[in-house]
């Protein structure tokens, strides 16, 4: 039998009616063992998440406001759904030591973490599953960095004896004993990592839309749903703000060989994206798997005559972006060029220090930094096969009158890159949308 891992985001679980389809999708597929859950989402257009609620109920603990009204809200939504789903279960210590541990200074990843915990185990109840905590199973190590071989360890340890298991997604434990979290849809991350440990088949991603868009809705009216997509066509896509899986998931999976499948609580026959290591197939038709955008970039132009005949230019430079904790995202270079594109809220407070210390190392003719920079990703298995791939790009955004301030392919040929001004980022998309996708 199949041995798959399903993970249910805040949309899925957000109140009653909702854990009861939940409940059915996991039923009608014994192989769905391990369940990781995400703390309740939104209900409702204008409601709000019960992590953010946590959040606020810690600012207001620093703020030395009262919480006792606002936490109640929350107590609400966990006792409504537990009313909701006929459970008798009784969270309500639960409840008064979380609130008590936030009074009492226990931290603003211990406040966001309790959303998931509280979620999973009244999921658990509900199943008739065991309950597995996340901080007994996945690992932070002093730096805060993910303890990957003491999680992998432990979590096959605790699985290796349970046929099925709800396991809260988003936190784990640091050395210390104190909780710390992912960053935000760090649930699916967790999702990955149980995945891996439990040697799964299938990693099941179930949110509120049917698999990957090529395109975001927001910007693309009614954008085609990817069918398959490979992890490196989606790391592409996530670091250029495709949302629909947090980044980092792919890779407990993605070095484990384990295909991840997305689909919608809401329509749960639908196929959705099938996100696997390798594929040769694309879609002939259309020849990109997406395209994606994201604004907040800046980039340091240096100029210096014979710039390439100078040992060592590039390292010197490079050299003060380490010295002060700056990492760069491209490096588009002429011969007495060289362009370098940085997230513009990394050179906050920073940026006479750095063009002082780049003078000083490389001597340049030249040196400036150009703000309001959006980059555009093109992506796509099937362009290194399409000749004109980049001349078609390139057309459509002229097309729209767009100034194109920056270009950028990889030998892969799997995405093309360019930059634009952040104000002309939708329509830059929406045209190279089209111009692959004709209505």
């Amino acid at each position: 039998m199949q041995n798959k891992v399903v993970k249910f985001g805040g949309s899925s679980l957000a109140d009653a009616a909702h854990f009861r389809r939940v409940a059915q999708i996991i039923k009608a597929d014994p192989a769905r063992r391990f369940v990781v859950a995400s703390a309740p989402g939104k209900r409702f257009s204008g409601d709000e998440k019960v992590t953010d609620m946590l959040y606020r109920c810690y600012e207001m603990m620093r703020n030395r406001e009262d919480i006792t009204d606002f936490y109640q809200k929350i107590t609400t939504r966990y006792t409504d759904i537990i009313e909701g789903l006929g459970l008798d279960f009784d969270i309500s210590g639960e409840l008064d030591y979380i609130k008590n541990a936030i009074l009492h200074h226990s931290g603003r990843d211990f406040a966001a973490s309790r959303g998931e915990y509280l979620n999973s185990l009244i999921l658990a109840k509900y199943l008739g599953f065991d309950f597995v905590d996340a901080e007994n199973v996945v690992y932070f190590k002093d730096d805060g960095s993910y303890d990957e071989e003491t999680t992998d360890r432990e979590m096959k340890k605790a699985l290796a004896n349970l046929k099925h298991a709800v396991i809260p997604g988003f936190y784990g434990i640091m050395p210390n004993g104190t909780i710390k979290t992912f960053s935000r849809g760090g649930s699916d991350i967790t999702g990955s990592i149980v995945a891996k440990a439990a040697e799964a088949d299938l990693y099941e991603n179930w949110t509120d839309v049917s698999g990957c868009l090529m395109a975001d809705p927001r910007i693309v009216k009614n954008p085609l749903p990817i069918k398959a997509v490979t992890y490196r066509e989606l790391r592409e896509l996530s670091y250029m703000g495709a949302s629909v899986l947090h980044e980092e998931a792919v890779f407990p999976v993605r070095s484990a060989g384990i295909p991840i499948n997305i689909k919608n609580t809401n329509d749960p026959l639908a196929p959705g994206t099938m996100i696997v290591a390798n594929a040769t197939e694309y879609d002939a038709k259309h020849i990109i798997t997406g395209v994606a955008g994201k604004k907040g970039f800046s980039v340091i132009t240096i100029e210096k005559d014979l710039m390439n005949s100078e040992i060592g230019f590039g390292r010197k430079v490079l050299d003060v972006l380490e010295d002060n904790e700056i990492s760069f995202e491209h490096l588009p270079s002429g011969i007495d060029t060289m362009s370098i594109v940085i997230a513009s809220s990394e050179l906050e407070g920073r940026r006479e220090r750095i063009l002082s210390s780049m003078n000083r190392a490389v001597k340049p003719d030249s040196i400036v930094i150009d703000d309001g920079l959006a980059l555009l990703a093109v992506v796509g298995r099937g362009m290194v096969k399409a000749k004109g791939t980049a001349a078609r790009v390139f057309d459509a955004v002229s097309g729209q009158g767009i100034n194109i301030r920056m270009i950028d392919q990889g030998s892969s040929e799997l995405s093309i890159i360019i930059g634009v001004e952040e104000n002309d980022l939708e329509r830059a998309l929406d045209a190279i949308y089209h111009e692959f996708v004709k209505d």
